[in-house]
């Protein structure tokens, strides 16, 4: 058989047109899919929502519930953020590590775990308004709090803090000359610091207030960082800026009723609660 070399070539010509049209698709289908996350939470009706529990009273494992479920300040604002929209809420629970990638992988629609919107991160991702403004303090024994009183004062120790947050990175600007430990969880380093293995634990001051509350062993440092404010906003993914719109006015409806200052007592109490069982 005699080959048609013109043929073959319109051929091969279609069969490339034909595949830079499916590539060309597919592009903007995943910008459309993106840029319409707020009409594909409503088509499926569930807002999946990424978090770190233990952090209370942010978010945490309530040990007193029959499911442990999930809960905190994080999960009420994700939850009036779920009805707001008229969905229902799934929480994935991960290490703080694991969240953002998992925002960014389309794995989670929100990412709500008492996130600081620093510059850094709002390279890859967009986030809410801030909710919440705490300060970073350190946390140590009580019986070291004389010896313990300035940034100084732990040259040659060792320290610890959430891994991949923003208090970590503030002991390693603030604290050069203190060897840092990052762990998952905060429990975790509450307990390396009441077993003597590190001398204090760089954390914000809402969160500290639990394990102060609950354990008279504990108490506040008087050591000061200078760059000590710690806001908190949820994250997003870019270019969606209507479902970013909607939960600002979630936020702000909440700042106006006086729900997180309820859920500030409401969930620290629930954690102390938990944690004296």
């Amino acid at each position: 058989m005699k080959f048609n070399f013109k043929k073959l070539i319109a051929v091969f010509l279609s069969v490339m047109a034909a595949a830079m049209m499916f590539a060309g698709c597919g592009s903007s289908n995943q910008s459309s899919a993106k840029a319409d996350l707020l009409k594909s939470i409503k088509a499926k009706g569930v807002l999946v929502v990424g978090t770190a529990s233990g952090y209370p009273p942010y978010e945490f494992v309530d040990t007193s519930s029959s499911d442990h479920h999930v809960t905190g300040i994080d999960m009420a604002l994700a939850k009036a953020i779920a009805d707001k929209l008229g969905v229902k809420l799934k929480i994935e629970d991960m290490s703080f590590d694991a969240l953002l990638s998992s925002l960014k992988a389309g794995k989670v629609d929100l990412a709500i775990a008492g996130i600081n919107p620093t510059a850094e991160r709002k390279k890859t991702v967009d986030f809410s308004d801030v909710y919440l403004t705490s300060h970073q303090k350190l946390l140590i024994r009580k019986e070291d709090a004389g010896s313990l009183k300035t940034l100084a004062d732990f040259k040659g120790k060792t320290i610890g803090a959430e891994k991949n947050t923003t208090q970590a990175k503030l002991a390693k600007a603030e604290m050069p000359d203190s060897r840092l430990v990052a762990l998952d969880k905060v429990p975790s380093l509450v307990l390396e610091l009441t077993n003597k293995k590190i001398a204090g634990i760089v954390v914000e001051s809402i969160v500290a207030q639990q394990y102060l509350t609950s354990n008279d062993s504990l108490a506040f440092s008087d050591a000061v960082f200078k760059d000590d404010k710690k806001d908190t906003a949820l994250a997003i993914n870019k270019g969606n800026e209507d479902l970013l719109k909607i939960i600002n006015e979630v936020i702000k409806e909440n700042k106006d009723n006086g729900n997180f200052k309820k859920w500030i007592k409401e969930y620290s109490k629930l954690a102390i609660s938990n944690a004296q069982k």
